[in-house]
């Protein structure tokens, strides 16, 4: 398959529209004195209700207007809405309410006519935002519409990384992708889990994915596996222990199937003896 570059607009008058709106997000977040939550209320109105963003605060105060659409122009503003997040006793909240009004912004837009699946605003915009959200980020990063996180502060993404849409990637305990990892179509990705006796019981852990990994079509991995470099796993399978560099995992529980044969010689090993690395060693679900 090959890595085509972003396609641009056709349209040249277009282009430089785009262009100019991007640069103003950047130079906006570039600012330490930035409000983040106005920032990301006024481009949210901007986008979805124009002819209200120049009076926002009298709009949405104007009892003329229906409830919803009061509510809906209220809710551009990221300190009108909670995210679930929020509710979780671990979030720090010192180092989420940054990142909050960027995330509101990056799954809002996604939401918008402008957003929707227009692929090449999307993924810059989303590679402008990702310095501002997670810890580490590389260059190169692209992400499609709908990929979530839990914190978005505790992501390290290395160089290259494409994650596809509507994708989980559960950070609560740290996820880490290397250089060159690719995350398919609704997969998961966790990095807590819950005892079996105690829902609120939560272990939070690190889960990483090394240079070249690459995670298939509805694939899951739970919290603390440790994917290596260039291992695979498989549609619709469920990492539940660390997978072999080189390996192809599918299943549930996802166990080594081939050695793809790019690996060097000293990771020839036979998928039987791969397989039994795959136990859980984080309890819960």
């Amino acid at each position: 398959m090959a890595f085509l570059p972003l396609r641009g607009l056709p349209d040249r008058a277009i282009s430089p529209v785009a262009g100019d709106w991007l640069e103003s997000l950047h130079a906006a977040l570039a600012d330490p004195g930035c409000d983040r939550a106005l920032l990301c209320r006024r481009t949210l109105a901007a986008i979805s209700f124009p002819e209200y963003a120049a009076n926002w605060e009298t709009a949405v105060a104007d009892p003329k207007l229906p409830p919803a659409t009061r509510l809906a122009l209220a809710s551009t503003d990221p300190r009108n809405v909670t995210l679930e997040p929020e509710y979780y006793a671990d979030c720090d909240d010192a180092r989420f309410q940054p990142v909050k009004p960027l995330l509101w912004l990056w799954y809002s837009f996604d939401r918008t006519p402008l957003g929707g699946q227009n692929v090449w605003l999307g993924v810059l915009l989303r590679r402008l935002l990702a310095p501002h959200v997670f810890r580490t980020v590389g260059e190169n990063f692209k992400a499609f519409q709908h990929v979530e996180f839990t914190f978005g502060y505790n992501m390290d993404v290395g160089d290259n990384v494409v994650v596809h849409r509507h994708v989980l990637l559960d950070d609560r305990g740290g996820i880490r992708l290397g250089h060159n990892v690719s995350i398919s179509d609704y997969a998961n990705v966790y990095s807590h889990t819950h005892s079996i006796v105690d829902q609120r019981e939560v272990t939070n852990v690190q889960t990483v994915l090394e240079d070249g990994v690459r995670i298939t079509y509805h694939a899951t991995v739970l919290a603390g596996v440790h994917v290596k470099e260039q291992g695979m796993v498989g549609a619709m399978a469920v990492a539940t222990g660390d997978v072999r560099p080189y390996h192809v995992y599918v299943g549930i529980p996802a166990k080594s199937v081939r050695v793809k044969p790019n690996a060097p010689s000293q990771d020839l090993i036979s998928p039987t003896a791969a397989s039994r690395t795959g136990e859980h060693r984080v309890g819960g679900e």
